[in-house]
């Protein structure tokens, strides 16, 4: 029933407004504008294409329902500024190796990880936010900091942020974060999941997880949790109307 209420709360903060009135897009300005990016970090030192984890199912999800206007990246834990390039050639739209400040502000970005990704994910805000570049929302799961980073204070370059997390074990995720700013970011919520209740499911993930991360393994492989990580995103990618024949539904 938690879980049920968690999902119905989510659905009623980030239900997106729509109308009739709104305008349809044409294939033309599809190609023109700056794709909406979704950029995913793996926690530990996970590659970025291991389809046993959850990010990486995810991000393989978004693209076969959005094969265009939306491009979506997964990178390792390490790898922030590899990603960090990648967002700022996408938004190049005249490909002059020069961003605008239209070209920053058309900005659409969703950045989302777990663990170490997900402390990662804070990171490379930070730096957007230095770039000139907004941020639409960030989401943490079991978001654990890397030596010399802050994944609890939200800069204000984002608009909105979430956070799952679970308490228990040797690692275990940040408890709450909170924006550095309340006038500038919305923090939708510090949301729990306690495994103590229930079985462990992860069993395509090494030994050594099980072992020395249980709790922080089964928030990762919870579809529960993944499934109201894929709704804020999917209810976060404007594409006003966005013409049925360049998405594919599920």
């Amino acid at each position: 029933m938690r879980i049920l209420a968690l999902s119905v709360l989510l659905s009623i903060l980030i239900a997106p407004a729509r109308t009739s009135a709104t305008p349809r897009v044409t294939a033309a300005e599809v190609s023109a504008a700056p794709p909406v990016i979704v950029v995913g970090f793996l926690g530990g030192f996970i590659k970025h294409d291991n389809l046993v984890h959850s990010e990486v199912q995810l991000a393989a999800r978004l693209r076969k329902e959005y094969p265009a206007g939306v491009d979506v990246e997964t990178f390792e834990s390490y790898r922030g500024e590899k990603a960090r390039q990648k967002i700022l050639e996408l938004l190049d739209t005249d490909h002059d190796g020069t961003l605008t400040a239209e070209e920053k502000q058309d900005a659409q970005i969703i950045l989302y990880g777990h663990s170490w990704g997900a402390s990662e994910s804070i990171t490379l805000a930070r730096q957007l936010k230095k770039d000139g570049i907004p941020v639409l929302l960030t989401i943490q799961v079991d978001s654990v900091s890397k030596i010399g980073q802050n994944d609890g204070v939200i800069p204000t370059n984002v608009a909105q942020a979430a956070n799952f997390y679970q308490p228990s074990g040797i690692v275990h995720g940040k408890r709450e974060i909170r924006p550095a700013d309340p006038a500038h970011t919305r923090i939708i919520g510090n949301f729990r999941f306690d495994y103590h209740a229930s079985p462990y499911s992860c069993n395509a993930y090494p030994w050594f997880d099980r072992l020395l991360a249980k709790r922080h393994t089964q928030i990762e492989c919870d579809p529960k949790v993944w499934d109201q990580v894929e709704s804020l995103i999917r209810s976060n990618i404007v594409l006003a109307d966005f013409p049925s024949e360049f998405r594919v539904n599920k």
